[in-house]
């Protein structure tokens, strides 16, 4: 009877020698499969890591060729016009005008001024091209109504803004942002899209604001927006980028279903920044 037990235990302990074997096999395949799986894991983030680090990098770059074109642009304004019309007015008030003829001194002076009255005209423009006065001192909705005003008034595209909910004002500094961004895209539309139409609204829901323009014309989907951004070309696009980040907000590029119109959403926390 003993002689009998023994030898089944003798005959079971294979099987549980290999189904423990089997369970062990198991156990290190399934620590071996997650560890590989972490480190995939982990080698995705730090390439999606790279990715949006050399994203942020392109729109820095783009930002600040931007800054360095409206400096080089303000100070070519400057000396290429406003330096001449000066010089030119110091030449009439120069030393002699007091040993000049009365007549002779008056048009001297008058043909300074005239020339004063334009230098001034002029350093308004480029003081205007910065801080648009209708966004100063009547704010976005008036900026843009009166941007796409003047769109329609020249009779090549048919441009209309509506503002359903700005009864918050942004700051000024927000405001600014956002009328540039709407100003490149409608630059966009008009330069690239032979668009017949353009529209802007406005609205607010829950926690953020929208800014939607509508166009008829060719246009670019989100996918298109992202190579861009990553890309050397779309340097209108990557300003575009790099104020919605200073906004906290998200930009959208979409097509509608029936292939019609384009549709481009502008989204920004409607709080205020810190």
């Amino acid at each position: 009877m003993f002689f009998l037990q023994v030898q089944d235990t003798a005959g079971i302990s294979p099987l549980m020698f290999l189904g423990t074997l089997g369970m062990l096999t198991l156990a290190i395949g399934i620590v071996a499969f997650v560890i590989y799986h972490q480190r995939k894991v982990i080698r995705y983030n730090g390439e999606l890591k790279r990715l949006e680090e050399e994203k942020q990098q392109i729109l820095l770059n783009a930002s600040i060729r931007f800054q360095e074109e409206e400096r080089n642009r303000i100070a070519a304004d400057l000396h290429d016009d406003a330096g001449p019309l000066l010089a030119t007015a110091r030449l009439y008030l120069n030393e002699n005008l007091v040993n000049q003829e009365k007549a002779q001194q008056l048009q001297s002076i008058y043909s300074a001024k005239q020339i004063i009255d334009d230098a001034i005209l002029l350093i308004r423009n480029i003081s205007h091209s910065l801080m648009p006065p209708t966004l100063k001192n009547f704010g976005l909705e008036s900026a843009c109504t009166d941007l796409f005003q003047k769109i329609s008034g020249s009779g090549s595209l048919n441009a209309s803004a509506r503002f359903h909910d700005y009864r918050t004002r942004l700051k000024v500094d927000q405001e600014l942002l956002v009328f540039r961004i709407v100003q490149e895209l409608v630059n966009n539309i008009i330069k690239h899209s032979n668009a017949g139409f353009v529209h802007l609204t406005q609205n607010n829901s829950g926690n953020n604001m929208y800014f939607r323009l509508h166009h008829d014309g060719a246009g670019i989907v989100q996918a298109d927006f992202e190579k861009l951004n990553h890309s050397a070309l779309g340097l209108g696009l990557k300003n575009i980028a790099s104020r919605i980040r200073v906004l906290k907000g998200r930009i959208f590029f979409e097509i509608d279903h029936s292939h019609t119109y384009y549709k481009v959403t502008i989204e920004i926390p409607r709080e205020p920044l810190i």
